[in-house]
């Protein structure tokens, strides 16, 4: 008798360890489900970048594309054309405005002036 209540209590204990167990398993699983997520969202955000560069590269190795930027950045012109350098609008300089006088003299002064002078 006392042999099958050990047995009994042995086998609640097996049972009671493999249910934590696979109650811990299935915890962790759950979470990395959220970084399975996450790395799909970074990974369709990546694809969308790619697809981005590659329509750069395809835009850029046009001759229109290269042939702008030789014209606009390295001054470059074709045979028989000029190149004419316009100076920026910041370089002319407008004149500036005198500078104020400023009235050093003290407030009392400047009432009797204002008040008694003629």
């Amino acid at each position: 008798m006392p042999y099958k209540k050990i047995a009994f209590f042995a086998c609640v204990l097996i049972l009671l360890l493999t249910i934590n167990d696979l109650a811990h398993s299935i915890y962790t699983i759950w979470q990395k489900q959220d970084l399975i997520v996450q790395a799909q969202n970074n990974l369709d955000s990546e694809k969308k970048e790619n697809q981005q560069l590659k329509q750069k590269i395809t835009q850029v190795n046009q001759p229109q594309f290269i042939e702008s930027q030789a014209r606009n950045n390295l001054l470059l012109a074709k045979q028989g054309e000029g190149v004419v350098i316009m100076p920026d609008n910041k370089l002319v300089a407008s004149p500036s405005p005198a500078p104020k006088q400023i009235d050093t003299r003290p407030d009392w002064k400047k009432w009797w002036d204002t008040f008694f002078s003629s």
